[in-house]
């Protein structure tokens, strides 16, 4: 190989690395809604970190739908929009319930000076009923029976219960639908039983504890 020859190569590997360089840049600052970073997120729960994905993209237009499972390696951002979208009133309105989350983020930050994604995680760990009922039938007869939940079905509850709460808050009431599902996020993250999504995983609980 000739000097020139080597000099291109050389050139051309290092255009690639900067290319390469920059990518990974992007990828790190890569903030969602163009605001809050996503890469700090801490877990407190193992048993559901495994289903509490977290990344900046917020609309992935529903490639997770070709699998089962997948639905929890999309943002648990997403998953709440999807989740509230399944109302009446935000029925097939994606940018308009992503409207409402964005607002609520603000909201949440301002109430509580955090990142509003690790409020987010915090309040669906908190959120997450541990323990549940079904029904068992014995000769005609149906018993309640207590059983554990699933990491997965855990995670799903939660987003369920926020999501009512929200809707709960701001139906027939002057109240927006993003300050009703900024105080169910900051109610949650905090533990307060008098939260819509504390008050549900506390029933579910109790009742599960009176059907050991």
């Amino acid at each position: 190989m000739s000097e020139s020859e080597a000099t291109d190569a050389d050139a051309d590997t290092e255009a690639d690395a900067d290319v390469e360089s920059e990518d990974a840049g992007m990828e790190h600052e890569a903030l969602l809604f163009g605001t809050w970073n996503v890469s700090e997120t801490e877990y407190a729960d193992p048993s559901t970190e495994r289903y509490i994905t977290v990344t900046p993209v917020a609309h992935t237009m529903g490639r997770h739908a070709s699998k089962q499972f997948q639905k929890s390696e999309i943002s648990i951002v997403e998953r709440l929009i999807n989740r509230l979208m399944q109302t009446e009133e935000n029925t097939g309105h994606k940018q308009k319930t992503m409207k409402i989350v964005r607002e609520s983020f603000e909201m949440v930050h301002d109430r509580t000076d955090e990142n509003p994604v690790q409020v987010l995680v915090r309040a669906v760990e908190n959120a997450a009923p541990r323990e549940e009922t079904v029904r068992l039938k014995y000769g005609g007869i149906s018993v309640p029976q207590a059983v554990d939940v699933a990491p997965q079905r855990r995670v799903d509850q939660a987003l369920k219960f926020i999501a009512d709460g929200t809707q709960g808050g701001s139906y027939k009431n002057p109240k927006s639908a993003a300050e009703a599902l900024t105080d169910v996020l900051v109610g949650a993250a905090d533990y307060d039983v008098q939260s819509y999504a504390i008050g549900q995983k506390e029933e579910s609980e109790r009742v599960a504890e009176a059907a050991r």
